[in-house]
C-alpha cells in the first residue's frame, strides 16, 4: 500500500515536473520565434521601403520621359501646322493670281473672238467677190466647176484603183506563182527516178563468129525462121561476135532477142527448133509483161484495176519515147500527179490512176490508127474506168482541160518529160535551142543583153532603161513568150522574165 502510494506520489511529481518544464520549454521557444519574426519583419519593411523607392524613382523618371516626348511632338505638330499654314497662304495667293491672269485671258479672247468675227466677215465678202471674178473669168458656175472637180477626181481615183488592181493581181500571181513552184518542187524533190535509154535496135553477143553461119544456115534458112516467126530484121554483119536485131516493135524485138539467147545457149537450131524457141521467149515475154503491170500498179497503190489494162500497162516496159521508158515514166507521173493533187487539195486517187494511164495508147498505137491519147481514153473506158480518168487521159495533151486533175496529169507528165536526164538531148541540138531563144529574144527593139539559163527552161532579158519602161516590159514580156510560141518546138515551158534597172551613180569630190 505504501508502495503504491510511493509509485502514484512518484507518478504524479514526474507529471508536475514535466507540466512545468515544458510549459517554460515553450515559452522559450516562443520568445526565441518570435524574436526571429521581428528580426525578418523588419527586414522585409527594410526591402520593401527599399523597393518602394527604387520604383517611384523609376516612376518619375518615365513620368519625365513622357512628358519630354509629349511636348517635342506638341513642338513638332505646331512647326508642321504653321508650315501647312504657309503653304496654304501661297497657294491662297498663286489661286488669286492665276485668277486674275485669267480674266486677262478671257478679255483677251473676247477681242481675239471680235476680231475674227470681222476677219470671216471680210473673208466671206472677199470671197464672194473672188467666186464672181473666177465665175466671170473661167466662164462656169460654182456648181459646174465642182463637177468638173469631181469628175476629175473620179478619173485620179479610177486611175489610181487600176494601178492598185494591177500591183494586186501581180502580187497575187507572183504569190501562186511562188506557191506553184514550191508544190512542183516538192513533188520533184519526193520523186527522182533513173532514165534508161534505148535504141530500136538489140545486140545479142555470139560465144564465138562460127555461130553466124548456124544462125543463117543452109541457103538462109535458119535467118529465114527466125525472121519469119519473129517478125524482125537479123543483121549479121562483120561486127566481131555479135548479131543485131532491128524493129520497130519493142516487144516482138524482145522476143527475138530472148529466143536467139535460147536458140545460142542450145546449140541445136534449125527451123522446128526455131518455132519452139520463139514460142517459149514469147510466153517468157507475156509472163514479164504481167509482173511489169502488177509491179506499176503496186508502186502506184492503185486498186482494182481490170487485168487487160495491167497487161497493157506492162507492154510499156519495152516501149521507150525520146529514150525514156514509158512505163517508168507512167510511174513517174503517177506519183507527180497523186503529190500535187495532194497539195493542191484535188482527188489523188483520179490524178494517180490518170497519171499511170496517160500513156496507155502507146501500147497500141502500132495496132490502132489515132493519137495515143485518144486510143488511152478509148481503152480506159472500155475496161471500166470512169469518165473523169479516161478524159485525164484524153485531155492531157489538150490546151484546155475540163478537169483540175486533167491539168495536173498534163503537169506531171511535163515535169516528168522535161526534168534534165529524161529524155536524150544531144549537146549540139541543146546549144542550138539556146540559141534560138536567145536570137527570138533579141529581135525585139531596146533589148541590152539576152541570156538562155536553166537549160533552156527560162530567158532572161536585160533592157535599156531609158529605151523600155515598165509598161513597155511587161508587154515585152508578153511578146516574147507568144513568139517562143509561134516560132519554137520545146519540152515543158519557159520562163520569160524581163529585167529593168536605173543605176543612178553620183562622186562626192
Amino acid at each position: 500500500m505504501d508502495a503504491m502510494i510511493i509509485t502514484i506520489v512518484a507518478v504524479l511529481v514526474a507529471l508536475g515536473l514535466g507540466t512545468a518544464g515544458g510549459f517554460f520549454g515553450r515559452g522559450y521557444v516562443a520568445q526565441r520565434n518570435d524574436t526571429t519574426a521581428r528580426s525578418k519583419a523588419s527586414h522585409v519593411v527594410a526591402e520593401a521601403e527599399e523597393t518602394k523607392k527604387r520604383l517611384v524613382l523609376q516612376g518619375q523618371e518615365e513620368a519625365l520621359k513622357l512628358r519630354t516626348a509629349a511636348e517635342q511632338e506638341l513642338r513638332d505638330r505646331r512647326t508642321e501646322v504653321q508650315r501647312q499654314e504657309r503653304r496654304i497662304s501661297q497657294r491662297d495667293e498663286q489661286l488669286i493670281r492665276r485668277s486674275e491672269a485669267l480674266e486677262k485671258r478671257e478679255r483677251a479672247i473676247g477681242q481675239k473672238e471680235r476680231d475674227l468675227e470681222d476677219k470671216e466677215a471680210e473673208l466671206e465678202e472677199f470671197k464672194a467677190k473672188q467666186q464672181a471674178q473666177l465665175e466671170a473669168i473661167s466662164g462656169l458656175s460654182m456648181n459646174d466647176a465642182k463637177d468638173l472637180l469631181m469628175r476629175r477626181a473620179e478619173e485620179e481615183i479610177q486611175y489610181e484603183l487600176a494601178r492598185r488592181y494591177r500591183d494586186m493581181q501581180e502580187q497575187a500571181k507572183e504569190e501562186a506563182d511562188q506557191k506553184a513552184r514550191r508544190i512542183v518542187t516538192l513533188a520533184i524533190h519526193r520523186l527522182a527516178s533513173d532514165v534508161v535509154s534505148e535504141n530500136t535496135t538489140a545486140v545479142v553477143p555470139l560465144p564465138n563468129d562460127e555461130m553466124k553461119g548456124r544462125l543463117i544456115g543452109r541457103e538462109g534458112r535458119n535467118i529465114r525462121a527466125i525472121e519469119a516467126a519473129t517478125g524482125v530484121d537479123l543483121i549479121i554483119d562483120d561486127t566481131p561476135e555479135a548479131v543485131t536485131i532491128s524493129c520497130f516493135d519493142p516487144i516482138r524485138r524482145e522476143v527475138a532477142k530472148l529466143a536467139l539467147t535460147l536458140l545460142i545457149q542450145d546449140g541445136r537450131i534449125h527451123p522446128a527448133r526455131i518455132e519452139d524457141m520463139v514460142k517459149r521467149a514469147e510466153k517468157e515475154v507475156d509472163e514479164t509483161i504481167w509482173k511489169e503491170g502488177e509491179r506499176a500498179v503496186f508502186e502506184t497503190g492503185v486498186r482494182g484495176m481490170n487485168p487487160e489494162l495491167i497487161k497493157l500497162l506492162g507492154r510499156l516496159k519495152y516501149r521507150y519515147s525520146y529514150g525514156e521508158n514509158i512505163l517508168q515514166h507512167s510511174i513517174e507521173v503517177s506519183h507527180l500527179a497523186g503529190m500535187l493533187a495532194a497539195e493542191c487539195g484535188a482527188n489523188v486517187e483520179i490524178a494517180k490512176v490518170g497519171g499511170l494511164l496517160h500513156d496507155i495508147g502507146k501500147a497500141l498505137t502500132h495496132e490502132v490508127e489515132g493519137t495515143h491519147a485518144e486510143i488511152g481514153a478509148d481503152v480506159a473506158r472500155k475496161y471500166g474506168i470512169t469518165e473523169p480518168i479516161w478524159r485525164a487521159i484524153m485531155e492531157h495533151h489538150d490546151e484546155e482541160m475540163g478537169s483540175t486533175e486533167a491539168f495536173l496529169v498534163a503537169a506531171a507528165d511535163a515535169i516528168s518529160a522535161a526534168r534534165p536526164g529524161a529524155r536524150r538531148d544531144t549537146l549540139e541540138h541543146y546549144v542550138k535551142r539556146l540559141e534560138a531563144l536567145e536570137a527570138v529574144a533579141n529581135a525585139f527593139p531596146g533589148i541590152e543583153k539576152t541570156f538562155a539559163i536553166q537549160a533552156g527552161r527560162e530567158v532572161r532579158i536585160m533592157v535599156k532603161p531609158e529605151v523600155v519602161d515598165d509598161v513597155a516590159a511587161a508587154s515585152l514580156a508578153r511578146n516574147v513568150v507568144k513568139k517562143i510560141e509561134d516560132t519554137l518546138v520545146y519540152p515543158g515551158q519557159i520562163k520569160v522574165m524581163v529585167i529593168r534597172e536605173t543605176r543612178n551613180v553620183e562622186f562626192a569630190k
